[in-house]
């Protein structure tokens, strides 16, 4: 079992691809995670939104295999504090033997293809960020989840 996070397109931040490889370096040490990177659909002056959506979609769930429990990363998507969501990755970790892969869509959004194959769906606020501070925010997020499962003193209540 392992924790994946999909992204679609590269993070080009210096400080926020920094801070992105701390935490994933932390998390290692608890679980084995990676983040895959989808490259950017090319020329997307020509597409519609829904015909990107769909390009992303079908690159998204070409990496998928079917016994992966999809998570997407929607602002539609129920909202949990930190330890409702350390008790949830917990809950996952030690049911199951398949992956758990969370998904940052491209900037409109996902296809319908792949709302379907989702599993569930997570918000991590009711506001907008940029792709790349979600990233962020989300590894420092399943970082937290691993110190208040092991009873570590990062959580703070």
């Amino acid at each position: 079992m392992k924790i994946q996070l999909i992204v679609v397109g590269k993070t080009s931040t210096s400080y926020i691809k920094d801070a992105i490889e701390t935490y994933v370096s932390r998390i290692k040490h608890y679980v084995p995670f990676e983040i895959k990177t989808i490259n950017d659909v090319k020329n997307t002056r020509k597409l519609s939104e829904e015909q990107q959506k769909a390009a992303e979609g079908d690159l998204i769930l070409s990496i998928l295999q079917t016994s992966d429990y999809v998570i997407l990363l929607d602002e539609r998507g129920k909202e949990s504090t930190s330890r409702e969501f350390a008790r949830f990755i917990e809950r996952r970790i030690s049911s199951s033997s398949n992956n758990i892969i969370f998904v940052v869509g491209g900037p409109y959004g996902f296809s319908k293809n792949v709302f379907d194959r989702a599993n569930e769906k997570l918000s991590l606020s009711r506001m907008t960020f940029s792709h790349e501070m979600v990233r962020l925010f989300f590894v420092e997020q399943i970082y937290r989840a691993m110190t208040i499962i092991r009873g570590e003193p990062y959580h703070h209540d």
